[in-house]
């Protein structure tokens, strides 16, 4: 968490990020006061207020009360200060008590990564926040898993295959290639976390089978002989030799269902996802020689 802990007598704020060594600092757009990503070093930057006009900060996408300026990835709440800071304090930026209010300023950054706290005057109570859609964070929560294609382990590019030989397909499971998977995101008071998981895969074959499993398929043991697959399994009845580079392109298709719910400022709302991630691979089917 960013915090802003005190401000200059000009109404700039002293921006104070901590991390560990290693990278030189870049600029952070878009944030509170203009805003700095200090990487691996401990720094201090002259930011301006929200509102205000100077050289350090960039003004036209500032967060303003209530939520998100203009174009701002910024989300910002405030909660009014009890008690007010005393007469004086540089919180007040040159009022008297009575003359607007201080408020505790939280800003999130897109999925709440970054987060700035500060005191900051506002002459009016801020508008309420805009209304956080929960669905637009449960897909944030998704995009932050990454999640990808089937990890197959059978059939492979290096194996050997025959024709009217059963063939056991089945994947190897991880949290980004099968699940489950769960993560959230967070703006404006409001936390969704998404919980995926394969409900299936499909298998196009690539001689026009298309195989339907509802699970991660069964690993073939030397016990089973030439039986078929149990729970997912396919056999060709002519060879890959009139193929592209003489192998099948076969493609495993994953069907995530993303179960989300609110479970922080929410009531309780929850809902359903759905993504589809591939994979191919080059397999070669081989006929069986008959030796006399």
């Amino acid at each position: 968490m960013l915090t802003l802990p005190r401000r200059t007598a000009a109404g700039t704020c002293v921006l104070a990020i901590l991390a560990v060594l290693g990278t030189a600092p870049t600029a952070l757009a878009d944030g509170p006061g203009g805003g700095v990503n200090c990487g691996h070093f401990i720094c201090q930057v002259e930011a301006d207020d929200p509102g205000q006009t100077g050289t350090g900060g960039n003004t036209g996408s500032e967060p303003q009360p209530g939520g998100n300026g203009s174009g701002s990835p910024w989300t910002c709440v405030y909660e009014l200060l009890s008690p007010q800071p005393a007469p004086g304090s540089l919180d007040w930026e040159g009022h008297t008590p009575g003359d607007g209010a201080v408020y505790k300023q939280t800003c999130h950054y897109l999925d709440s990564l970054n987060t700035i706290v500060r005191n900051q005057w506002l002459a009016d109570p801020p508008p309420a926040a805009a209304a956080v859609d929960p669905a637009v964070l449960a897909q944030r929560a998704v995009d932050s898993m990454k999640l990808a294609g089937p990890d197959i382990a059978s059939p492979r590019a290096a194996g050997r295959y025959l024709m009217g030989m059963p063939m056991w397909m089945w994947v190897h499971q991880s949290p980004t290639k099968y699940g489950p998977n769960t993560a959230s995101a967070s703006a404006g008071g409001v936390t969704v976390t998404a919980t995926a998981k394969v409900s299936k895969i499909v298998w196009t074959m690539g001689d026009g089978a298309i195989v339907t499993c509802a699970g991660p398929g069964t690993p073939y043991t030397a016990a089973a002989g030439k039986s078929d697959s149990p729970t997912c399994g396919h056999t060709y009845s002519r060879t890959s030799a009139d193929q592209a580079r003489g192998r099948y392109r076969v493609t495993a298709t994953s069907a995530w269902t993303i179960d989300w719910q609110v479970t922080t400022g929410g009531g309780g709302q929850a809902g359903q996802l759905t993504e589809t991630r591939q994979t191919q691979i080059l397999v070669p089917l081989a006929e069986l020689q008959v030796l006399n």
